[in-house]
């Protein structure tokens, strides 16, 4: 296998010298010595062991994108069609970008000025906000909010998106009411409409949409059939786009 080639090299090597037979016919004594002739090796060298875990690292990741790309098939209109998510740029764009976010998540709001970008530089790509409250109750109240506002100003949830999420210091249910009041929608009808229609059915869902596809952080992207996670950065995603416009898959 080609991750790391310097340790099969190696192990051919001495394999050529202490086993010029098949390791079933080798005695107990045999196996001993080339066991410790290993050992020894690996203790001269021990940056292979940094080489096997780093192969180790990039074969465990390439099996998650894998099963990723299969849950993203098997869940494509949850994923991209949901009724419960915003849809920001040009709801019939050619490309979508979904979102999976949390109004507490640092690396959300470092990511935020890249979905500005490039909703202002391309007029032709849909992007899809996927509420995922996973850091702690503060996230899950201010969701809360964030859904009942939807319901009631779904016109104005872009500015409420924004701006909640450029918020200084933590969401929390006190400073989403605060930016729903800045809106112009009242804390008596945030209140009203979350009594009304809780959200926790959708924020389930969603939870176990992301299990399916090997979510555990925000930001992560889906585009076309791959799994993005992490915050990676505007050009990163400009060039996954232009790939599925020109291929059909974020990497042609």
């Amino acid at each position: 296998m080609a991750f790391f080639p310097k340790t099969f090299t190696a192990l051919a090597l001495a394999a050529s010298i202490a086993l010029p037979l098949p390791a079933a016919a080798l005695d107990d004594q045999q196996k001993k010595e080339f066991g410790e002739f290993i050992k020894q090796y690996l203790i001269e060298n021990p940056e292979i062991m940094l080489e096997v875990q780093d192969a180790l690292q990039k074969k465990q990741e390439a099996q998650r994108l894998v099963k990723a790309n299969m849950a993203i098939e098997e869940n494509t209109t949850d994923i991209f069609e949901s009724k419960n998510d915003v849809t920001l740029g040009n709801p019939k764009g050619d490309v979508t970008v979904v979102e999976f976010f949390d109004y507490n998540c640092s690396y959300c709001r470092h990511a935020l000025p890249d979905m500005q970008a490039m909703l202002k530089k391309d007029k032709n790509v849909r992007f899809v906000l996927k509420e995922f409250p996973i850091l702690g109750p503060d996230s899950v109240a201010a969701h809360k909010v964030a859904d009942a506002f939807r319901k009631l100003a779904p016109e104005k949830y872009a500015d409420f998106h924004v701006a909640l999420l450029g918020t200084e210091g933590r969401a929390s249910d006190e400073t989403a009411i605060a930016v729903a009041a800045s809106l112009g929608v009242s804390e008596d009808k945030i209140r009203a409409e979350m009594a009304k229609s809780p959200n926790d059915g959708i924020v389930q869902a969603t939870y176990q949409l992301a299990s399916s596809l090997g979510i555990s952080g925000t930001p992560s992207y889906v585009i076309g059939n791959e799994l993005v996670p992490g915050a990676v950065g505007l050009d990163d995603l400009e060039a996954k786009v232009k790939n599925m416009r020109s291929c059909g898959k974020t990497a042609c």
